[in-house]
């Protein structure tokens, strides 16, 4: 069995941004060793969302390149993400419906999980989702 090693936010962020050559080339390696199979690189949902919310938020990226960094990562060779259903779904509620990631994310892991009913103040955006009942407080 191969090696496993979790990436964690500041690895992805590092190389996207590219604003250190010595330390994006050393990443680039890393993920050809993962692309050839001599490791295997896992990450989870936790570190998607803190990318994208630095890359909103701090580099004021759009939402389109702020999918195509995670749709880059996703397809990354070698990389395993935990819970990559979910995040493609809330990615294209992200993109498309307007409705913040962690909202998206959370009405799907809801919806995987048959919960229909949200104990939610942010009806803004969880009214965007049709699956989703908002119990008033």
């Amino acid at each position: 069995m191969n090696k496993k090693i979790f990436v964690d936010t500041n690895i992805f962020l590092r190389y996207l941004i590219n604003d250190n050559k010595s330390i994006s080339d050393k990443i680039e390696e890393i993920f050809k060793k993962a692309s050839s199979g001599k490791i295997l690189l896992v990450t989870n949902s936790l570190v998607i969302v803190e990318i994208i919310f630095v890359l909103e938020s701090y580099y004021d990226k759009s939402k389109k390149e702020i999918e195509e960094a995670i749709l880059k990562i996703m397809n990354t060779k070698g990389l395993e993400v935990k819970d990559s259903g979910l995040i493609l779904d809330a990615l294209n509620f992200y993109l498309y419906k307007n409705i913040d990631f962690v909202d998206a994310y959370n009405a799907f892991f809801m919806k995987e999980y048959s919960l229909t009913d949200i104990l939610t103040l942010d009806k803004k955006h969880f009214s965007r989702i049709d699956w989703l009942n908002i119990v008033n407080i």
